[in-house]
């Protein structure tokens, strides 16, 4: 909320933002109904590419995994650059006035060390992070309702002129990038002790809560400030704009506390983001995809531990590369790479629909689940991916050609995918029959509570037996 909300407020609809909250979560939701029902019959750290395999072939997997990677390592990268950012400017109204760069490397060392534990360790810590975290914006919200009643609900939040007003490709990003890593679930198939009951259910809670809670806070924010002030007011803010409320509407020490959940918030969306990357690379080196020596499970934690040292070394090159030019780490770094991540992520959600659509074809589902929701999500991550391309200059607020052309990368890596798969079919048939996990049947939803020892894709069961 505090990272994304003001620069939508900013550079995006102003008091529309929250209208488009809701647009994410409804196409979401849409996606998700989809995305449950094939994750109840395929098991698989791949995650999208997996599925996209199942649904669509091994040659769109191959294109889809190389996306993800690249996805999910820049998305990293740029919350890492908010993390940097926000922590040095509340340390520093602290007394402890350090470099941005210090920060960096800092949050760097410590999700790297949590990367190379096992994931139930990585867990827990996030949950704590959450629980604090939507508790302090939760009394926010309250006190703001509290004290501004219906005012702090203002209907302009929903009027079309506000809702289509200039800006609205940049403020569908941050909709959209505010819920990156909800279908992250699937990637911890291997490691989560029933995954075709869990996976799904806690995909379809993540956007419910997720789009329910940024749609309020936000809309609240709107009333709080007022829907003709709440641009300026956000430009001439952007990070204190939510502890300039938390000071008038919860006093000096609720700001405190959130300022230091806003850095707890960063590092656990920065730590999720590692993983669910680590994940990726994990399957893709599995595959053949990747090098080879990315598919290596700790010995004594049972964790993707080489995959985690490969991410953290390329964060640690692009916040160098970021330094060295001068470049700042909030406006610059932060939205370009998490423009680019989340251009990629909602691309992958596109496709994923379109496979399941592919993957229920011949079978006897229900036709919502796995045709209907799966369309509608798909045309609304389409239209989403439109308007972020076509706003991504003023989202990262340049018109420098290198930047503005980073949306064509996805296309590069997910040709390249596409290619190599190519390739594999006709000189290492072998390897292309692996990828995906294609070639290992999927089951059918179990009827009781126990689950296989080994899941699909993974015969040799080494990270079931290795995970809690």
């Amino acid at each position: 909320m505090v990272f994304t909300v003001p620069l939508a407020f900013a550079i995006g609809t102003g008091p529309g933002v929250p209208a488009m909250f809701l647009f994410a979560g409804l196409t979401l939701l849409c996606f998700s109904a989809g995305y449950a029902a094939i994750t109840r019959r395929i098991s698989h750290m791949g995650g999208f590419y997996t599925h996209i395999a199942h649904g669509l072939g091994r040659r769109a997997a191959a294109g889809s995994g190389l996306l993800a990677v690249l996805a999910y390592n820049a998305a990293t990268v740029g919350v890492l650059g908010a993390f940097a950012y926000f922590t040095q400017s509340v340390a520093a109204s602290q007394g402890l006035d350090l470099p941005w760069q210090v920060w960096a490397g800092l949050g760097l060392l410590l999700v790297g060390m949590l990367g190379f534990r096992e994931a139930e360790l990585s867990a827990r810590l996030l949950s704590i992070c959450m629980v604090c975290e939507i508790a302090i914006l939760v009394a926010l919200d309250i006190a703001i309702l509290v004290r501004e009643g219906g005012s702090a609900l203002p209907s302009a939040s929903f009027a079309p002129n506000e809702v289509l007003a200039p800006g609205l490709g940049v403020s569908v990003m941050f909709g959209f990038a505010s819920f990156l890593g909800f279908e992250s679930a699937a990637l911890y198939s291997e490691e989560a002790k029933a995954p075709r009951r869990s996976v799904p259910r806690a995909t379809i809670i993540a956007v419910l809560t997720v789009a329910s809670f940024y749609a309020l806070t936000s809309w609240v924010a709107v009333g709080a400030l007022g829907p003709d002030r709440v641009r300026a007011q956000a430009e001439g803010h952007l990070g204190d704009l939510f502890f300039l409320l938390s000071d008038s509407y919860l006093g000096h020490p609720a700001t405190v506390t959130m300022q230091v959940l806003l850095c707890t918030s960063l590092f656990a969306a920065w730590l999720a983001l590692h993983n669910a990357a680590n994940r990726y690379m994990y399957a893709l080196s599995r595959d053949g995809l990747l090098p080879g020596g990315l598919h290596t499970t700790h010995a004594g934690h049972g964790s993707v531990h080489r995959a985690s040292v490969v991410q953290s070394v390329f964060s640690a090159v692009v916040v160098t590369l970021f330094a060295v030019a001068g470049l700042d780490p909030y406006v610059n770094m932060s939205t370009s790479m998490l423009g680019l991540g989340t251009l990629g992520i909602i691309l992958l959600q596109a496709v994923a629909s379109v496979a399941v659509i592919g993957y229920f074809r011949h079978q006897r589902e229900g036709r919502w689940q796995t045709v209907v929701a799966p369309a509608l999500g798909a045309l609304g991550l389409i239209t989403a991916a439109i308007l972020v391309v076509s706003n991504f200059d003023v989202l990262t607020g340049t018109t420098d050609p290198v930047v503005t052309a980073l949306p064509w990368l996805l296309l590069v890596v997910g040709g390249i995918g596409v290619g190599l798969a190519t390739w594999l079919r006709s000189a290492r048939p072998d390897r292309y029959a692996r990828l995906g996990g294609a070639s290992v049947p999927a089951p059918a939803p179990e009827p009781t509570a126990a689950e296989p020892t080994a899941p699909a894709g993974d015969p040799s069961g080494s990270l079931s037996q290795a995970a809690p």
